[in-house]
């Protein structure tokens, strides 16, 4: 086996949530483009067929799943799903997530938790639905790929539930490498700030975009495609030997690009 091999998953079927647009789409071309059979599902039809046919222009199959993904059940069945139409499951990203951000004051506890509940319990729901089908079969095992954040160890303004939810999904990440090795192997990417839909409402603003880059490390914004890269590493034979391991691509960040200039609490009479 070449180097170049060991990126290949050829033949394995993964599933990826959010899968429509931005992150979730650029990992499930990238690992059509390696090799594998896709499971894609969002909440949109339009943009999953996109999707779709990038990833059989590749040569490979894609089964498209509309679902709402905030909802557990439906995120836990894709992995049967996926068992069902290509009869093994290899790969699941867990990309699914995202909080709008929101000063401490506006932040009460039912946005807490539904940001905890989007961004780890589905996470949780459909890992622990693929993990029996991942056993089965004459090569058990395979790869678990979480989507978090650099606000999941970095601290700023606004960032309460969405940092508090990726810092948990982080750590969730090496807690259930340990139940789930060697036979599956759980790694997390921390990204920074990527050039998604997330981005769209200050894509627009010259001055926004120049500060994101310049406090960058790498000096720009990320692309999709750093991100989809290393969901093939992780998923693929060139990352076997990496277990609970945050992989921070993210340009280098060491505090939030993003400021929201929250102003400081004013005393109260």
């Amino acid at each position: 086996m070449s180097i170049l091999d060991r990126f290949k998953v050829t033949d394995q079927v993964a599933v990826i949530t959010g899968a429509g647009r931005g992150i979730g789409a650029g990992a499930a071309v990238a690992l059509a483009e390696a090799g594998a059979d896709v499971v894609i599902s969002a909440r949109h039809s339009k943009q999953l067929a996109e999707v779709a046919e990038k990833v059989e222009a590749a040569g490979r199959r894609a089964l498209v799943v509309k679902a709402d993904l905030s909802d557990l059940e439906q995120t836990a069945a894709l992995a049967q799903k996926a068992y069902d139409e290509f009869g093994r499951l290899d790969i699941v990203v867990n990309n699914v997530g995202g909080t709008m951000p929101l000063p401490f004051l506006d932040t009460d506890e039912d946005f807490l938790v539904d940001a905890f509940k989007f961004n780890v319990a589905t996470a949780h729901a459909l890992t622990r639905a693929a993990v029996p089908l991942m056993l089965k079969g004459e090569n058990p095992g395979g790869s678990i790929v979480n989507i978090s954040s650099v606000i999941g160890r970095v601290s700023g303004r606004g960032y309460a539930a969405y940092g508090t939810a990726k810092g948990a999904l982080s750590h969730w990440t090496r807690l259930v490498s340990k139940d789930l090795a060697p036979l599956i192997r759980v790694n997390a990417i921390g990204t920074g700030s990527i050039m998604t839909s997330a981005l769209d409402y200050v894509a627009s603003d010259e001055a926004v975009m120049t500060e994101l880059a310049e406090k960058t490390t790498m000096q720009r914004v990320g692309q999709v495609e750093d991100i989809a890269a290393a969901v093939v590493y992780l998923a693929s034979p060139a990352g076997s030997f990496l277990a609970g391991k945050i992989v921070e691509v993210d340009g280098g960040l060491d505090i939030p690009n993003l400021d929201f200039k929250l102003p400081d609490l004013e005393p109260q009479a």
